[in-house]
């Protein structure tokens, strides 16, 4: 084999390789024989058969086979002789080859940068850091109790109105003639809610118990059924109760309904998730500071290959969020897009994004694998399980579909990665505590840049 290197500017490497015609010949001979004391044609015994014949009827398919295990392993080793770390695939292109000559061939790459990490023990980072007071704790607790909220019939005879709990019989009906879904007894509907065809509980509010009231209504152009997509129905409605929705007392009882002894188990069960919240956000705006300090204090060369890889998988994101909001606009009516900014301007903020991921992921990545951070078979499992108890009653198929897929073990494992290398670049740096209150702490860092800017 040799290897002439024809090009080496920045991180792109570009070599001529060639094969000589007769390792070529060697490879095809060799594998021939291999064939040969398993090949059955009629005629002859296993291992008999003559090489011509061998050749007239294998030697393509042996030659394919030859040439790209010659190009495989010879791309390899001239990558390994000179300690190239390649960043995407080499690519590989033949230039010359025939029966009986040399086999000729360019491979062209980007190669890793060379990256030295800082001195992490400078790096000065801020912790913020939200107590749960009481009123955080009273107002997270009325929440609960008010989607707990029950109704009750109205003591006083009066008009419903939004917001109210009309309970209903009706039938509705085409052109006179009933249709299929169209009844209902005993309906609980929630005024203002949404529940029905539009228009429907517009019709129904003011309505006092015992009254019968006819709605009529318009079904969408994009119903779901196709027989009463665009058409007017009239719905005879007998209100048999109104009720109104009552405040959750909120005391020892309710607690029991949410499976708690007591109202101050309660508490301690709602200060608990709302600590490990607050953690959660803390933990991400920390992280977040501190790669913006990595991403500063750090300037490598990138390679072009990696970046473009990298803005394609959020562009391709962006047009299909684009393509979904788009069908969502059209089923409302509505025009949700207010960024206010063309392709190109999208395009050149998704690039920035890119390049902060690269870069980050390839430093993070470099100081991981020099400090031997490892991710663990249990730390694999552990997000395997979490990720399984995203779809309960499928387990079983997730944990399958994970294991049979190297590429979404890897998915699994990369982001525990990142997060061991984060915990070992904060030992090492110094990290302070700074009280915020609970909006400051889940506030958007971003908007509050533009605000400050502004």
């Amino acid at each position: 084999m040799q290897v002439t290197e024809t090009k080496n500017e920045g991180l792109q490497r570009e070599f001529t390789i060639t094969v000589g015609a007769t390792e070529v010949e060697e490879k095809v001979t060799t594998r021939l024989g291999e064939l040969r004391r398993t090949v059955q044609i009629p005629g002859f015994r296993p291992g008999k058969v003559p090489e011509s014949l061998m050749r007239k009827k294998y030697g393509d398919a042996v030659m394919g086979e030859v040439l790209e295990a010659a190009v495989t392993d010879s791309s390899q080793e001239a990558m390994t002789e000179r300690s190239l770390r390649p960043a995407v695939q080499p690519k590989i292109e033949i230039t010359s080859f025939e029966v009986g000559k040399d086999l000729e061939y360019t491979m062209a790459l980007e190669v890793m940068p060379e990256i030295t990490p800082m001195d992490f023990s400078t790096l000065e980072v801020e912790r913020l850091v939200a107590k749960i007071g009481d009123d955080e704790l009273d107002q997270s607790l009325t929440k609960l109790a008010e989607q707990y909220r029950q109704s009750e019939p109205i003591k006083r005879a009066r008009k419903s109105r939004k917001g109210d709990v009309v309970v209903i019989d009706f039938k509705g009906s085409i052109d006179g003639v009933e249709f299929d879904g169209g009844a209902g007894q005993d309906h609980h509907l929630h005024l203002g809610e949404g529940q029905f065809i539009p228009g429907f509980e517009k019709q129904v509010i003011g309505a006092k118990a015992g009254e019968k009231v006819a709605v009529t209504v318009t079904f969408p152009e994009d119903y779901g059924s196709a027989e009463l997509a665009g058409k007017e129905a009239v719905f005879d409605v007998d209100v048999k109760e109104t009720r109104e929705m009552v405040d959750t007392v909120i005391n020892d009882e309710f607690a029991k309904t949410m499976g708690q002894e007591n109202l101050e188990s309660l508490r301690t069960a709602i200060r608990g998730r709302m600590e490990a919240e607050y953690g959660g956000f803390s933990r991400e705006r920390l992280k977040r500071a501190l790669l913006d300090l990595l991403e500063k204090e750090h300037e490598f060369t990138l390679p072009d290959g990696m970046v473009e890889s990298e803005f394609d998988a959020i562009w391709e994101q962006h047009e299909q969020a684009k393509e979904n909001q788009e069908a969502s606009d059209a089923d409302t009516g509505e025009d949700d897009d207010d960024s206010g900014k063309s392709d190109d301007e999208l395009k050149e903020e998704y690039r920035k994004i890119a390049r902060r991921r690269v870069q980050l992921g390839l430093l993070l990545t470099e100081v991981g694998t020099k400090n031997n951070v490892e991710v663990s078979a249990e730390d694999v499992n552990r997000a395997l399980v979490q990720e399984a108890q995203k779809y309960p009653g499928h387990e079983k198929q997730v944990f399958e579909m994970y294991q049979s897929n190297p590429q979404a073990m890897a998915s699994l494992r990369a982001p525990i990665f990142e997060e061991k290398v984060v915990d070992f670049i904060l030992e090492m740096a110094t990290v302070t505590e700074r009280e915020v209150t609970p909006e400051e702490l889940m506030s958007d860092p971003e908007a509050e840049d533009d605000k400050s800017t502004d």
